[in-house]
């Protein structure tokens, strides 16, 4: 278990932490790109890249309980695949975390910025996707390997995942969005949970910026599914899409 930062700098940085967290749960549950917000705040509050990235990976476990007390009508609704997803999604999730530790961070970094992008175009073309699939009934195949690939991202670098996970949802479980953004927030909370007992047995984490984080977390992510559950489908993509590339925009940025 690691230190923090020295008490004369500590509460400034506590702040920043709770209030990124609030905004970033609501942000996440609401739809996704949470890493937009909670990210560079932990950057911003002293840490270097990887610590940054297991506190995000840490934190965002308390997203499945809130989440949850506002989405239990929508997730009535799709009880056989969230079942299904949990196991896939989590297990995922848990083999990056393990390549995080054995790898350099740099791997997924250098196609990061091209993986959002792929969730962003998806996402914009996700209602004639999801016609395609209603013609080719074999492309149902592909729902949950495509879930487990993009939940082993989500526990090795995390960034866009969401947004990727709700693409593959819309297009391949539910196409109405407050189902399947209520889908995506139990299957990311699965991710998160495995993500945080893989790296909290077996890497430092600086719990001074967990905790903080988490609290504004945790107030977040009850209010992000009534905001999901109260803009239309098509203005909450066009939202999504633009966020996503300035996403992309920024990681290629930083990595470069």
């Amino acid at each position: 278990m690691t230190t923090g930062p020295g008490e004369g700098g500590r509460m400034d940085r506590v702040g920043l932490l709770v209030l990124a967290g609030v905004v970033a749960g609501t942000v996440a549950t609401a739809g996704g790109i949470a890493s937009l917000v909670s990210y560079p705040a932990l950057l911003l509050a002293g840490l270097p890249p990887l610590p940054a990235d297991i506190v995000n990976a840490v934190a965002f476990v308390v997203c499945g309980p809130g989440s949850t007390l506002t989405s239990r009508r929508e997730l009535r609704e799709v009880r056989g695949s969230l079942a299904a997803g949990l196991p896939v999604a989590a297990g995922g999730a848990a083999v990056g975390a393990v390549l995080l530790l054995v790898t350099p961070p740099e791997a997924f970094a250098r196609v990061a910025p091209f993986l959002v992008l792929t969730g962003a175009a998806g996402l914009a073309l996700q209602p004639w996707l999801t016609a395609q699939r209603g013609r080719r009934r074999g492309m149902a195949v592909l729902t949950w390997p495509t879930v487990g690939a993009v939940s082993v991202y989500a526990g090795y670098f995390g960034a866009g995942s969401g947004i990727m996970l709700l693409t593959t949802l819309l297009v391949f479980v539910d196409r109405r969005m407050p189902e399947a953004n209520a889908l995506k927030n139990l299957l990311v909370a699965a991710a998160a949970a495995a993500s945080t007992v893989v790296l909290a047995l077996t890497a430092p984490v600086e719990w001074w910026a967990v905790l903080p984080l988490a609290a504004g977390l945790v107030v977040g992510s009850m209010a992000g599914p009534l905001v999901a559950r109260r803009i239309p489908a098509r203005v909450m993509r066009w939202i999504l899409v633009p966020l996503s590339v300035g996403l992309a925009a920024a990681l290629w940025w930083n990595h470069d």
